[in-house]
């Protein structure tokens, strides 16, 4: 039984720091979802750059506007872009599933769970790997996840990084690998420190989309593990009471 506890305890203590689908180090994206101005930001750099192509259709407007203490009229003026949309309405883009295909060669995918299912510092990392393909069709390519279709669409803030190519060997074979990426100083209207911040923001949101109670449930299991503990010393002062004339 103690082993299984230490095993229960180690997977859910560890299953932040771990990534799916992923390959190569990863960066860390110190991911905080009590951080309102952070996911506010994130917020607004996702509905003008993600939402192009992507959705979160478990998210609605309302609750981000309760959450991040947005006010309904500015959500309603500033990320809600559709005519047709409302403050109740789920986050969903208006583009048709055939034109998407037809461009990217697949349907981006919904982002509502992407943060949960590969994990904070996996995102981040994504966000920060593209560099210059010409091979490819939108002419980027990404460290973390390789030939994927998305195209760079934050390369204006941060520039288009450049691959840095070392010589891999492996079954007796040498290769040329890409292994890192090296973005020119001034290729983007940013520095790398604010794009690092600004993918550090849309990270944090999409954190928070994937589970909006988070936040709220790590603070009510603080007062549930002090109930426990004291709960624990109660049970065991009547124990000692109970027992003590058998002992």
């Amino acid at each position: 039984m103690r082993k299984i506890l230490i095993a229960l305890a180690f997977a859910l203590f560890s299953g932040q720091g771990m990534t799916a689908g992923g390959g190569g180090d990863v960066m860390s994206a110190d991911a905080d979802v009590t951080d309102t101005a952070s996911l506010q930001n994130g917020a607004k750099l996702f509905v003008n750059y993600c939402m192009g192509c992507h959705s979160m259709k478990y998210m609605r407007y309302s609750r981000l506007a309760d959450d991040l203490e947005i006010p309904e009229s500015v959500v309603e003026e500033q990320l809600i872009f559709s005519p047709t949309k409302k403050i109740g309405d789920t986050m969903t883009n208006a583009m048709p599933m055939e034109m998407s295909e037809k461009w990217f060669g697949a349907a981006p995918p919904d982002l509502s769970l992407t943060a949960r299912v590969r994990g904070a510092d996996w995102v981040y990392t994504y966000l920060n790997t593209f560099y210059r393909d010409e091979e490819r069709g939108l002419g980027v390519n990404n460290l973390t996840l390789a030939n994927a279709s998305m195209p760079h669409v934050l390369a204006r803030l941060q520039g288009v990084p450049e691959p840095v190519l070392e010589e891999v060997h492996s079954g007796g074979q040498s290769k040329l690998a890409v292994v890192s990426v090296d973005t020119p100083e001034g290729s983007g209207t940013l520095t790398e420190d604010e794009y690092h911040e600004l993918t550090r923001d849309i990270t944090n949101f999409m954190v928070y989309a994937a589970e909006p109670v988070q936040a709220e449930r790590e603070r009510l299991g603080v007062y549930v593990l002090l109930f426990l503990i004291v709960l624990t010393f109660i049970l065991y002062l009547l124990k000692r009471e109970y027992w003590k004339d058998v002992h």
